[in-house]
């Protein structure tokens, strides 16, 4: 007896062979959990075999279903990838971090430009830590961000492409004793706290980042606040705390408050466009044409006089071609070549 399986059968159960959970994996596919597990059972009676062990505290595969899954997700690839020559390529998820965050904002609106004929949807999963999950699960394609500071399990996973050394910046109360400053050298910080997202666990790269930068100086990292979701938010805890903030020197403003370039040196943010191993999209080739693009003509990866970056940032420019852009010309870094 011949067996045609449906497509939407295989995403299924994909989707709880890598959740290991109905609720989530319903919930990531923008179903009912109840039609997901009819739809999983119909699975398993088309192809005679049982797939997950359930039981009331957990899922696990069994190795009929260890066996079915990287069949599924060829499968699941393949399909994508005939849509998409036909033109009806499903959206392309880019995690932009933070509304207010300049960079990945400005290369997706590139990309847009590149390729009017697809649709990049923008996501906001607010660190590249806590993006990293959903691009290994597939719920997103791209995000940006701190790559070094990516757990090497993580890391190992993902491939990126380096966009921009960012200055960063302090964001102090408008009447604190530096915020009359045109910049801050790092050396006035001594004796402050900065908070730099510690406790949240979807930023770890950057209170990482923070501690590298702070550590012989005297500056130390303000403990965790609650964490606050949208600028009107983050203003009120952040008047409460009144502790100055690491951020970048494009940190939108916000009223109260003054965004100040730290100097002597100039610490850089490495933002890298990250993505999923062996991601195909027609979409995702004109990111990175537009990443590369914004960085040679804007000099995003050219590195100040005396500017500071972490040894292990940047032995993961040197990999891709970046090490010393200074050196190159116009400031420019061999990655911001990449010609998809």
């Amino acid at each position: 007896m011949s067996v045609h399986l449906d497509p939407r059968l295989l995403r299924g159960f994909v989707a709880v062979a890598e959740e290991l959970h109905f609720t989530r994996a319903a919930v990531r596919l923008y179903v009912a959990q109840q039609a997901l597990s009819r739809d999983v059972r119909r699975l398993e009676r088309e192809l005679g075999a049982e797939l997950f062990v359930r039981t009331t505290r957990q899922v696990t595969l069994t190795p009929d279903g260890e066996r079915l899954l990287p069949y599924a997700r060829r499968v699941l690839q393949a399909q994508d990838e005939l849509l998409a020559a036909f033109g009806q390529a499903r959206p392309l998820l880019v995690d932009l971090n933070s509304p207010g965050l300049v960079t990945p904002r400005r290369v997706l609106h590139e990309a847009r430009e590149l390729a009017p004929r697809h649709e990049l949807m923008a996501r906001y999963e607010s660190g590249l830590t806590g993006a990293a999950g959903e691009l290994l699960a597939g719920r997103l394609d791209a995000s940006f961000g701190r790559f070094a500071g990516l757990d090497p399990a993580l890391r190992s996973g993902l491939d990126h492409q380096p966009v921009r050394l960012e200055p960063m910046a302090v964001v102090l109360p408008d009447d604190h004793r530096l915020a009359s400053w045109d910049a801050v050298p790092l050396a006035e910080l001594a004796g402050e706290s900065v908070y730099a997202g510690a406790g949240n666990p979807r930023t770890p790269e950057w209170t990482g980042l923070a501690r590298l930068l702070f550590e012989g100086r005297g500056i130390g990292i303000a403990p965790p606040a609650p964490l606050a979701v949208g600028e009107e938010e983050f203003q009120r805890v952040m008047a409460r705390t009144r502790n100055p903030v690491l951020a970048v020197v494009e940190f939108p403003a916000l009223p109260s408050m003054v965004v100040r370039p730290l100097v002597d040196p100039v610490p850089l943010s490495p933002v890298s466009l990250v993505w999923r191993k062996g991601l195909t999209h027609p979409a995702f080739d004109a990111l990175r044409r537009a990443a590369a693009r914004l960085a040679a003509e804007t000099g995003w990866l050219r590195r100040p006089a005396g500017a500071w970056l972490p040894a292990g940032d940047d032995v993961l420019m040197a990999s891709h071609g970046c090490h010393d852009s200074t050196r190159r010309p116009h400031g420019t870094c061999a990655c911001a070549t990449f010609d998809a």
